[in-house]
């Protein structure tokens, strides 16, 4: 069967040109080898006339197009300032077209900055953007409410964490991405080509093959391009209006959220972790303003957080190791809102609608299923005892909903329900509430699984972990899927969410690490570099989360659940509240009423309120209420067509009929350069300066975190105190310090000196603590005391030795063995005669010290060296080696067989 490969765009730059009557976009790919052109009509003051011929263009024949298009629009010959064609802007993107009162305006990325790369996708970050006003100053017709919705427009920050790539989909998982490499495509490649392909084929050869005159067989490759997923696009409406017009390379998807990559190395091999984050753009907003879920099923805050892992040293998505963990945050599905005209801190919590039969959750965990697959598994966060009812509202309605819907669907695949109020664990002195959520993130991920595209290894059959043979997921001939998800929730799904969902990732972690065979047992531990550096990133994208939807940055991090964090922290905890309060308070409403004009949830016309008059955003994001629903959905059958045949697998990831409809089938040359990652990657037609590349910009564990001390494990796995790290500026710490801190490696640090956390935030609790019980004690540090008890001064005495035992491997205080002595003294007289002139008796080298020749080569010194000679059996050798890094691997022969079970009889048995 062919391979398969995701086809890259074309058009990664582009140079928008101007006459007075047209607009002239012109977009190439990276090695500037392949050019396309978009016409874009200036003289209609309202409509949007773009022309895509769909021809590809080289360089030669792209110079002379647009010499003629200058020469074409002068007015007079050699007149000074009378240039027709005119360079406007250099461009890498189109973000999309957007009309408010007058004409269409153009909106196109002026600046990228490289975040992440996956199997040599480049995952890129927008930094600034510019909007063109498309029509001629003639023909414009201004209105005088114009300025102010581009204003309201442009409130949408696009250089504030929106992300987009030019060959791989950010809108799915890595998961769907490569199992979508996976499928058979013989049937739908046999399809007619499209008129756009035989324009393609008359103008340039694009598939030509050099071996096709020698009779060899062309390597072919089916190209594969993918519809998004909508519902995580955030410009999938500024396309509309040129979705079905132009060529699919100019339109490019971005998405919202966060996007992290750091490195690890483990002995010097390279192990990427990236943390995605896709914002839904469905019922998308503010905190107090966008809270529940709408009629559609689409609920607030809603995040898809992806954390992918994979050995940096083969970059390949056929040949390399992938694996991936998805969770999912979002409000609690139902209709409730919050009142902010109190000018409150925590406005009471209303429910607005009854659904006593739990439409609305039916219509949000229907999607769930389709997506993620079964089970689907609630953790509730939100409080269960409080004094004045706030809350607890929200499980009294949630928990009811689950039950109704889980009586319809078969047992195995049921709506599992954790509630756990985790902000009157955190008040207790005696819990640990990570220890707790530990717990509840090892019964998760036994219970989903993770991805992972390589089967297991060996030594996992040999030496078998008990946690590990409890994974779930599905098992396939090519290695593991991910089957069902976790649904983190509290009432705003920032600070207690992101806590619970590190602790999760973090358990998930241990597995993906396990599976790539980087680990001997799937448990990482608090206080390593590897943890420290996957908390830094879970840190940085709760703040970028928390910032987008609440105001302000986290409040309570990983640090204060643990009890481990500064009194500084207090302060800032404050000022982060007061931050969020202002934000809500005074600039929500504005941020609103932009994300849904950029959303185009709200479009401008005459005749209509202006954005600004509406009293509410209620009926905008709300549309059943504006018309009469003439199909009902089925209360008992609640589920979309087809979703319960293939669970526990997801629906959109099985290979069907109506899902192979969203991807388009090429046939391909396999050096063809849409389909050629390795040139898009490496870029061997560029200079490239080291200094400025990614890699070596991006977080690095070796060279953040790993002390740099002698003497130390530079192990990522072992526990280390805060001041061993590399980013330490404290001095070094003692001896018994250092040995009860590798003794220790407990979860959680001792109890603090505060009697309770700050309660500044939405952990806020009023109800009394005394009835809460310990669940689990606090781990304490180990004394380092001796069986007989014996005193501090006679450890100190023992010490001394121990010190100089362990860098030297002897006792210095013992006498030297004789022959030791012997050479010492044979050492001593060379070193006495070395600087001697005159020498009354010939020295003996031979009785002093022999030399033996440590090489093997026949002639080897300073002038000459005479090359090896290498056998067949190492050219062979060397050779299958060979192979085997390019995905090649050799059939073992029985003598391979014998000596792999010689190995592991003498290693392991």
């Amino acid at each position: 069967m062919p391979q398969t490969a995701a086809i890259i765009s074309g058009i990664q730059r582009m140079v928008l040109y101007e006459t007075r009557a047209r607009l002239f976009l012109v977009g190439s790919n990276h090695a500037e080898t392949k050019h396309r052109v978009l016409k874009i009509d200036r003289t209609e003051p309202k409509d949007l006339v773009i022309i895509d011929d769909k021809h590809v263009y080289n360089q030669h024949e792209v110079r002379e197009l647009l010499g003629r298009l200058d020469l074409g629009n002068r007015t007079k010959m050699g007149q000074k300032g009378s240039s027709g064609l005119s360079r406007a802007v250099l461009a890498y993107g189109i973000v999309g077209f957007v009309r408010f009162l007058e004409g269409y305006y153009i909106v196109l990325i002026t600046k990228r900055r490289k975040m992440a790369d996956i199997g040599g996708h480049s995952i890129y970050k927008i930094e600034d953007t510019t909007m063109i006003y498309i029509p001629n100053d003639s023909v414009r017709v201004s209105h005088p409410d114009e300025a102010r919705y581009v204003r309201i427009f442009q409130n949408v920050d696009l250089s504030s964490n929106f992300y987009f790539s030019y060959s791989y989909d950010l809108s799915h998982s890595l998961q769907y991405n490569l199992t979508l490499l996976q499928r058979p495509y013989e049937p739908w490649s046999a399809a007619a080509p499209s008129a756009e392909e035989e324009v393609h084929a008359q103008g340039k050869q694009d598939s030509f093959d050099i071996f096709e005159d020698e009779g060899l067989p062309t390597q072919v490759v089916y190209g594969l391009r993918n519809e998004p997923y909508y519902k995580y696009v955030w410009n999938g409406k500024l396309f509309e209006r040129v979705k079905d017009i132009v060529h699919p390379d100019w339109l490019m998807y971005i998405i919202h959220g966060f996007c992290g990559q750091s490195k690890l190395l483990i002995y010097g091999r390279p192990v990427h972790i990236t943390l995605i984050a896709r914002r839904s753009s469905k019922f998308a907003g503010t905190r107090f303003l966008k809270r529940g879920a709408n009629c559609e099923g689409d609920v607030a805050n809603e995040v898809e957080t992806e954390q992918i892992v994979h050995d940096a040293s083969i970059m390949s998505f056929t040949a390399g190791s992938y694996s991936s963990y998805v969770q999912v945050r979002g409000s609690v599905p139902l209709y409730w809102s919050q009142d902010i005209s109190t000018m409150m801190p925590k406005p009471p919590i209303r429910l607005d609608q009854a659904d006593p039969y739990a439409n609305i959750a039916a219509l949000h965990f229907d999607q769930m299923l389709q997506r993620f697959g079964s089970p689907i598994i609630i953790l509730n966060l939100v409080k269960k005892r409080e004094k004045r009812k706030h809350e607890k509202i929200l499980s009294e309605e949630l928990y009811p909903a689950v039950i109704n819907l889980n009586q319809f669907l078969p047992p195995d695949h049921r709506i599992d329900y954790i509630a756990w109020d985790m902000a009157r664990y955190t008040k207790s002195k005696l819990c640990n509430v990570l220890d707790r959520l530990s717990m509840i993130a090892e019964n998760v991920v036994k219970r989903t699984g993770f991805f992972i595209n390589r089967s297991d290894f060996y030594c996992h059959t040999l030496r078998p972990d008990d946690r590990w043979r409890d994974v779930g997921g599905s098992v396939t001939s090519t290695g593991r899927l991910q089957t069902g998800v976790l649904r983190t929730n509290c009432v705003d799904c920032l600070d207690r969410t992101n806590t619970a969902q590190f602790m999760v990732g973090k358990c998930a972690l241990a597995y993906q690490l396990y599976a790539l065979g980087m680990i001997d047992k799937p448990k990482l531990q608090f206080d390593t570099d590897c943890v420290r550096l996957f908390e830094e990133l879970y840190e940085d994208h709760g703040d970028t989360l928390s910032l987008q939807y609440g105001g302000s940055q986290l409040v309570h991090r990983v640090k204060t659940y643990r009890k481990i964090a500064p009194w500084t922290q207090h302060s800032k905890d404050i000022m982060q509240t007061l931050s969020r309060y202002y934000s809500n308070a005074f600039s929500d409403a504005d941020r609103q009423d932009a994300i849904n004009l950029f959303l185009q949830v709200y479009q401008p016309s005459d005749g209509k309120p202006h954005l600004w008059e509406l009293p509410t955003d209620f009926y905008l994001h709300q549309k059943s209420t504006m018309a009469l629903q003439h199909n009902r959905r089925s209360y008992t059958f609640w589920w979309s067509e087809g979703v319960l045949s293939y669970l526990p697998v997801p629906y959109d990831e099985v290979a069907c009929e109506e899902t192979m409809k969203t991807v388009k089938v090429k046939r391909m040359n396999q050096f063809d350069e849409s389909v050629d990652i390795y040139t898009e990657f490496f870029k061997p037609y560029e200079l490239t300066s080291f200094d400025e590349t990614f890699c070596i910009s991006k977080t690095n564990s070796a060279r953040e975190l790993m002390p740099k001390t002698l003497g130390v494990d530079p192990s990522p796995f072992t526990v280390r105190k805060p001041e061993e790290t590399g980013k330490s500026v404290l001095g070094k710490s003692s001896k018994e310090e250092t040995v009860l801190q590798r003794k220790t490696a407990a979860s959680a640090p001792p109890p603090p000196s505060e009697e309770a956390i700050s309660s500044t935030s939405e952990d806020d609790s009023e109800e009394d603590r005394d009835d809460e019980g310990p669940v689990s004690q606090r781990s304490t540090p180990i004394k380092l005391l001796t069986e007989s008890g014996e005193s501090s001064r006679t450890q100190e005495e023992i010490q001394p030795q121990q010190v100089m035992k362990e860098p030297y491997g002897h006792n210095l205080a013992e006498c030297p063995a004789e022959e030791d002595l012997l050479i010492y003294e044979r050492f001593a007289h060379l070193g006495e005669n070395q600087h001697t002139v005159e020498k009354t008796e010939r020295i003996n080298l031979a009785n002093i010290i022999s030399l033996e020749p440590v090489s093997r080569f026949k002639d080897d010194s300073i002038y000459a060296v005479s090359l090896p000679q290498v056998d067949r059996r190492s050219h062979e050798m060397f050779d299958s080696h060979v192979m085997t890094g390019q995905g090649q691997v050799r059939a073992l022969c029985r003598e391979d067989m014998m000596m792999y079970r010689e190995y592991v009889k003498n290693r392991y048995m």
